[in-house]
């Protein structure tokens, strides 16, 4: 048997009367969203391109507080804000897109969640291992140059 498909966003505060026009509405949110990380990506703002604190110094707890605060103490705003726009996006495709909200609750938790722990996972090594990286190449006593 066949049934409707909802035809609301955001929780039911954008309704729509077809299908046709749900999508359209999905697009130009989508849309929305690349174009705000377009223009933060072209012009890339002062306040957002400096990490917000430092790191802790000093014994046990400054190391337990930099593990714990590192995508703030380490990370530039603006990549904490081009991470979250890409899982916004990523969530409104699957959800719509790929008619997740029509699934059964434990189905959509489980595929949820599993990307949400995968996608953490990497974003941690990425940033973790890029900070080993660079401090290899631009060490003061770097055995690696650069050619390019």
């Amino acid at each position: 048997m066949a049934h409707e498909h909802k035809l609301e966003i955001f929780r039911g505060r954008w309704k729509f009367k077809s299908n046709t026009q749900k999508i359209w509405g999905v697009l130009g949110f989508l849309t929305f969203v690349t174009l705000i990380e377009v223009v933060l990506g072209i012009y890339k703002p002062d306040v957002l391109m400096h990490t917000w604190m430092s790191p802790f110094e000093g014994g046990f707890f400054a190391t337990l507080g930099n593990i714990l605060f590192s995508p703030i103490v380490y990370m530039k705003p603006l990549n904490l804000i081009f991470i979250l726009l890409t899982i916004v996006k990523a969530y409104y495709i699957t959800w719509d897109f790929m008619h997740m909200r029509d699934e059964t609750g434990s189905m959509r938790k489980m595929v949820v969640w599993t990307g949400v722990f995968l996608i953490c996972y990497l974003i941690f090594i990425l940033l973790q291992e890029g900070g080993y990286v660079f401090e290899v190449y631009n060490g003061t006593d770097s055995l690696i140059k650069r050619d390019f």
